[in-house]
């Protein structure tokens, strides 16, 4: 299977164009043919879609339905799981603003993050998203927390084996990925998300989700049936161009995020992407996957040259992750091969 446009789609709204994304079969034993359709989609958009990859289509409508089973509590109730300092738990409708030079207001979503269960005795706790979870107690929603737990491992397993094949469209070991320092202990976000029913209006502020890149390696993204998503190939054009995204029943919609980007020198690409509301109700979640904390992100060495010389410093993740959430505050000094740089923004002027 290499491209998938259409199924799923109920109505494309007038006047919009769909992308056509690459689709890797993760059970496809020419892995040659894999590697081929990846690196072209991370070339091209940086989206692919990712399917025959293990998790089994009931147990996706499980978590959908669990997820759901969330949300639809009072308010009063979901408040009492709001999100903490390791950014686990609840977010409300209008907690976000991904894109404050064109939203009037915050996304038209709520959401409720689950990360890595790191117990508070752990040393490892003390660490940026690492910590307990929080959630909702049993009487409230029995069975939830296992349900999410174990999707939470079964997607992180998929995430790794995508992480082969990117490897190997760079070039590098398939194995390049699984070091302890980096997937070996990730900092990996599982995060439910609720579009309520309003239309977004783009031209007056109004967004679903704002524009935005992710920050880490990669994204695994599941929706319903619902067309929201769209991607902006590039972003520097005036004016931008937008394209939907089609759902894909039991798919994974995989995107790159800006590490892998910098990983790469730029030459996979972290995608511009937003979320428009049609006025139905819409859930999905993504999967946000980033290496451990102590991970150096600097080039590759398949990805430069003495005519194609590396783009930005080495960062270590940590050092990433501040910058990224907090792109106005000054972090610390990061030592790097011996001496000390000081980031910005971490690119090579």
């Amino acid at each position: 299977m290499e491209k998938s446009s259409k199924d799923g789609i109920k109505a494309l709204p007038a006047n919009s164009k769909l992308s056509v994304l690459n689709c890797i079969d993760l059970s496809d034993p020419d892995i040659s043919n894999s590697v081929s359709l990846l690196k072209q989609a991370c070339l091209d958009c940086g989206f692919f879609y990712v399917v025959n990859h293990g998790i089994s289509e009931e147990f996706m409508e499980e978590v959908f339905a669990e997820s759901k089973r969330l949300f639809d509590l009072p308010l009063e109730e979901k408040m009492r799981l709001l999100r903490n300092e390791k950014h686990r738990g609840y977010t409300p409708i209008l907690d976000e603003l991904l894109d404050p030079e064109k939203q009037v207001n915050g996304d038209y979503k709520e959401g409720y993050y689950i990360g890595v269960e790191v117990p508070n005795d752990d040393p490892k706790s003390l660490r940026p998203f690492y910590g307990p979870n929080v959630w909702p107690s049993t009487d409230m929603l029995p069975g939830w927390r296992e349900v999410m737990e174990k999707y939470h491992h079964e997607t992180l397993e998929v995430a790794k084996s995508v992480a082969r094949i990117i490897a190997l469209a760079l070039d590098l070991d398939g194995g390049f990925f699984d070091k302890p320092e980096m997937l070996g202990e990730p900092i990996a976000t599982l995060r439910l998300l609720h579009y309520e029913g309003r239309v977004s209006s783009p031209e007056n502020g109004i967004y679903g989700a704002g524009a935005h890149s992710d920050y880490g390696l990669i994204t695994l993204l599941t929706t319903d049936d619902v067309l929201g998503l769209q991607i902006c190939k590039d972003k520097n054009a005036n004016p931008q161009r937008w394209e939907y995204i089609a759902p894909l029943k039991g798919a994974f919609i995989v995107n790159l995020g800006d590490m892998l980007e910098r990983w790469s020198n730029g030459i996979f690409r972290s995608t511009l992407h937003r979320v428009l509301g049609n006025g139905q109700d819409r859930y999905s979640i993504p999967f946000f996957v980033e290496p451990s904390h102590d991970c150096l992100v600097e080039c590759l060495p398949s990805c430069k040259s003495e005519t194609n010389p590396p783009n930005y410093y080495g960062c270590h993740v940590q050092v990433l992750l501040h910058l990224m959430r907090s792109p106005t505050v000054e972090p610390p000094n990061n030592k790097i091969l011996g001496k000390l740089v000081k980031y910005g923004n971490c690119k090579i002027q």
